[in-house]
């Protein structure tokens, strides 16, 4: 069982996980990544950092957590009217925001401090939540869709490597093509069938 899984849900726990993460993102701001430490985390937080330290076990760790907060949408996708488009707006926005020199560092704190997988997991969850939303869309809309995992196969997981191991030629465009390759429609340059 992981350090997070043993923490008590809602009241002071909360309380004290708000205020420790605010104090890493004002902090981060103020004096920079490098700068931090537990002790001045602590200190601007106004816990002990035991508390951190019960909690979050080191200031990877600490910082693995608060970067999956920051990667967490906090708004629904887009709703254009069809699949395609709305696929298409959601990977293009993913895209500028995860490629982003902000966006992965986010990605790297939240791989750093994850020992066990379960913050990577909470991250693909976000993305999968995101597609499963506009793929529920287009059903009811009476558009064939396909599953939520081909996508993330097709259109998220490409992402996700290009932008950790090759970031060159990350752009909408890339986003538009996997998208396209994804439902059969012809991409940038691709002759139409006919």
């Amino acid at each position: 069982m992981s350090r997070r899984e043993m923490v008590r849900p809602g009241g002071r726990s909360a309380r004290v996980q708000a205020l420790v993460h605010t104090a890493v993102r004002e902090l981060e701001a103020e004096v920079g990544r490098d700068a931090l430490t537990v002790p001045l985390i602590a200190k601007h937080a106004g816990v002990t950092p035991s508390t951190i330290y019960r909690r979050w076990g080191d200031l990877r760790e600490l910082l693995s957590d608060v970067a999956v907060e920051r990667l967490r949408p906090d708004t629904e996708p887009a709703d254009t009217g069809d699949l395609s488009s709305d696929l298409t707006t959601w990977a293009e926005q993913f895209l500028d925001e995860m490629a982003s020199p902000a966006g992965r560092a986010h990605v790297r704190d939240a791989l750093l401090g994850d020992p066990d997988g379960s913050n990577a997991g909470q991250c693909s969850g976000y993305a999968a939540e995101q597609v499963a939303a506009i793929l529920a869309r287009a059903t009811t809309r009476g558009e064939r869709t396909p599953e939520v995992e081909t996508v993330m196969d097709r259109v998220v997981a490409p992402m996700m490597y290009r932008i950790l191991f090759r970031p060159a030629g990350l752009d909408a465009a890339y986003a538009r093509r996997l998208v396209a390759d994804l439902l059969g429609a012809p991409g940038p340059g691709q002759p139409t069938a006919g």
